[in-house]
């Protein structure tokens, strides 16, 4: 243990991250200081259950670990789901092609198909099944897999296009049958499904890349009469979550998607994203979504630091200033102020921290690998992965990234409950949750270009422990 077994002494093991060259280190020695934040930890206080910490198997990613040898593709992998890594509990991937993809393809390719008697997940069996194959292989306690549709075959839209355009209605029954047939073909090949989004960004993304657009309304009436009764009818036990994209708008979705037992019946919660803002997680909107139904989830199911090429090994590049998002270009003027510059891993440790302390249960990263141009991409849409390769010359780097997903992931386990915690020092963000072994995980986040000192108390007991300046701490109180 970290530290001496004195009586009223608190057993605890301390992991850090820092700007100072910390990845995931244990840290075991500390001293006393007059100044310590005095944070109390309450178990007795006690939140939401949570669901799991991960990323996403996307084409892109499963592609470039083939191109990289065996060696650093076992490497990554293990890094992700291996007991002595970040141990990722909750993944997402794609159903159909995506930006992420390397070119446009559906499992329903035949036009007039309406009994998808040509569905086929071919697609798919170069690259993202071996990828969840072996992770499953790797992962000792097992993943959940959120799928999500970016767009149906554009046969069945009213724009006959990839992107942008509207499921017709005479295709809502052959849209849900391929859902139904999605899982199974799954099943078939040893995958578990857990849960669904019903499509990814259903407000679009201005038609740049695969899409489908629906109101609130429209989703309701295509799960409640479509989805969810052809689910259950195939005797299908997987999550529905609904609307898919970013937290601006997510109370409209929640009156409506919640308004009464016939339409909320089918949905099991809502999956969100961060891209309407780089650093306000939105509490208040959280919160609200939440009263609206406590019994439902609410998943964050992507984020990423997106517009930006990847900065190869630069550590130093991710804990600085200079993160910018597409809405440093594009927002509007009245939304210029949500897209600041940002420090990529204080994006990363402030939104996770600031959705479980609002409630969510679940927070899915977007690639778990891309390569150093931020793809590949067939839209030529960059964006950064918290492990970047180079394939021609077969190199691995791990970003800060990494190290900042894996102090949730690694210590804060499926089941666990967040309890709470009393903090009087405003510029410390931080979560605490307990696992289902009895073991506590506390983790903290200082933006501070100081060190600070902290006095931990747990009931009767206590510790005194330091955390450096700009860093992520994990402290692991053991059962």
């Amino acid at each position: 243990m970290a530290c001496n077994t004195k009586e009223n002494k608190l057993l605890i093991d301390v992991y850090e991250t820092s700007a100072n060259g910390n990845k995931l280190k244990k840290i075991s020695e500390f001293t006393s200081a007059e100044d310590a934040v005095a944070i109390q930890l309450l178990p007795d206080e006690k939140y939401q259950t949570i669901t799991g910490f991960g990323g996403s198997f996307t084409e892109s990613s499963a592609y470039l670990l083939n191109q990289v040898s065996k060696a650093n593709r076992d490497l990554i992998l293990e890094a992700y789901f291996g007991s002595e890594g970040a141990k990722y509990s909750l993944t997402r991937t794609h159903i159909n092609s995506c930006d992420f993809s390397l070119s446009n393809y559906s499992y329903a390719p035949v036009p007039g198909d309406i009994a998808l008697d040509n569905f086929s997940i071919e697609e798919d069996r170069d690259d993202i099944i071996p990828m969840i194959k072996d992770a499953m292989a790797i992962s000792e306690d097992g993943f959940k897999i959120l799928s999500s549709p970016w767009t149906a075959p554009p046969w069945m839209k009213d724009n006959k296009h990839w992107c942008g355009g509207k499921l017709l209605p005479e295709y809502y029954d052959t849209w849900a049958l391929f859902f139904s047939k999605y899982i199974d073909a799954y099943k078939t090949e040893g995958i578990d499904i857990w849960g669904l989004t019903v499509e990814n960004e259903p407000l679009g993304n201005n038609s740049n890349w695969e899409s489908m657009h629906f109101t609130p309304e429209e989703m309701v009436e295509f799960v409640s009469k479509h989805l969810g009764p052809k689910l259950k009818d195939d005797g299908h036990d997987v999550k529905i979550l609904g609307y898919d994209q970013n937290r601006d708008e997510l109370k409209e979705w929640a009156d409506i998607m919640y308004k009464d037992e016939e339409s909320s019946k089918y949905f099991d919660g809502m999956a969100i994203h961060w891209y309407a803002s780089t650093y306000d997680f939105m509490p208040e909107t959280l919160q609200y979504t939440y009263k609206k139904a406590p019994n439902k989830l609410m998943i964050q199911s992507e984020a990423c630091v997106d517009s930006e090429i990847p900065h190869w090994q630069d550590d130093k590049w991710y804990w600085s200033k200079e993160g910018t998002d597409w809405g440093w270009d594009w927002a509007p003027d009245d939304q210029k102020h949500l897209h600041p510059k940002y420090v990529p891993v204080y994006r990363y440790a402030r939104d996770i921290i600031g959705c479980l302390n609002n409630y969510v249960q679940g927070w899915i990263d977007w690639n778990m690998v891309l390569d150093r141009q931020g793809g590949p991409n067939w839209f030529k849409n960059w964006c950064v992965a918290p492990v970047i390769v180079d394939p021609e010359k077969d190199e691995v780097y791990f970003t800060p990234l990494y190290h900042t997903m894996a102090h949730f992931s690694k210590y804060i386990r499926p089941g666990a409950v967040r309890i709470g915690f009393e903090n009087p020092d405003k510029d410390l963000m931080m979560t605490a949750a307990q696992n289902p072994d009895g073991s506590i995980a506390l983790v903290i986040l200082n933006m501070d270009l100081k060190s600070k000192n902290i006095k931990l108390s747990l009931g009767d007991s206590s510790v005194e422990i330091q955390i450096s300046a700009q860093a992520i701490q994990t402290v692991v109180i053991p059962s």
